[in-house]
């Protein structure tokens, strides 16, 4: 079975040595090469122009469009999924093959454990942090190509936890229905929303509603998922999140 780990890169960066970890320059279209092995996203059919609204989408788009495999993972270069052997140093425990293969024996998609937000549900969450029109707008375009989505949609919003980070393994069937459809929506959306006036981090957008919209999805189309855990090889500053989530929900933008 040919397995696919897409590790998205905007900068050079420690890789796993493991063959079925694929690093990809995403954004890449007009820049030099990160290193010489790594795959890119601006050849073939390709968005790499689109990265600053669509982040790590660009690459895993370039992979569903141009890499062959039978399953696809998508992680970042400092956010894997990983096993259980807690206590090993983190990059020892990043998912090999086998470990993959086990975990698809009886679920179609491996997701990461659901982030909770206990004082907020996904919508307000979403709106303090971002635009709501960005959720306006999706809402707008799901209504209109997919309305049988709504309730799903409505359920999501509601909700006080869901799976973030973009991040998936599933097989080729599952995963090019699910981009054929979320790109459907997120280029529809695209054309749609005036984006000019945003922070360069809210210009994330499209990779900010896919976030939200693969629940969408997964509850619909009743998949079996299973969750895995997930490793940041990088140190994660819980005091200035909690102070940004402050500022978001109590204060202006």
């Amino acid at each position: 079975m040919k397995i696919v780990m897409l590790v998205a890169a905007h900068k050079d960066y420690w890789m796993p040595s493991d063959r079925i970890y694929k690093p990809i320059q995403v954004g890449a279209a007009g820049k030099a090469p990160l290193h010489p092995d790594w795959l890119r996203d601006d050849t073939g059919d390709q968005i790499s122009r689109k990265n600053a609204g669509f982040c790590e989408l660009t690459g895993y788009y370039w992979a569903w469009r141009n890499y062959p495999a039978e399953v696809y993972g998508t992680c970042h270069y400092r956010r894997y999924f990983a096993n259980h052997a807690l206590g090993r140093p983190k990059k020892q425990r990043l998912l090999t093959a086998a470990q993959i293969q086990r975990l698809l024996q009886n679920a179609d998609m491996v997701l990461p454990p659901k982030r909770h937000y206990w004082i907020e549900t996904r919508e307000s969450q979403y709106i303090h942090a971002h635009n709501a029109q960005d959720l306006q707008c999706a809402r707008q375009v799901l209504t209109e190509k997919y309305p049988e989505y709504l309730p799903e949609w409505e359920q999501v919003m509601r909700s006080r936890s869901g799976h973030i980070f973009n991040m998936l393994i599933a097989r080729r069937p599952v995963f090019d229905a699910y981009y054929t459809w979320l790109f459907d929506l997120l280029f529809e959306v695209e054309k749609r929303l005036d984006t000019s006036g945003y922070s360069p981090s809210d210009q994330r957008v499209f990779g900010y509603l896919a976030e939200r919209l693969l629940d969408v999805y997964v509850l619909h189309n009743h998949l079996r998922w299973v969750e895995c855990p997930v490793v940041n090889l990088e140190n994660q500053h819980w005091l200035s999140k909690g102070r940004a989530f402050l500022k978001r929900k109590f204060g202006k933008k």
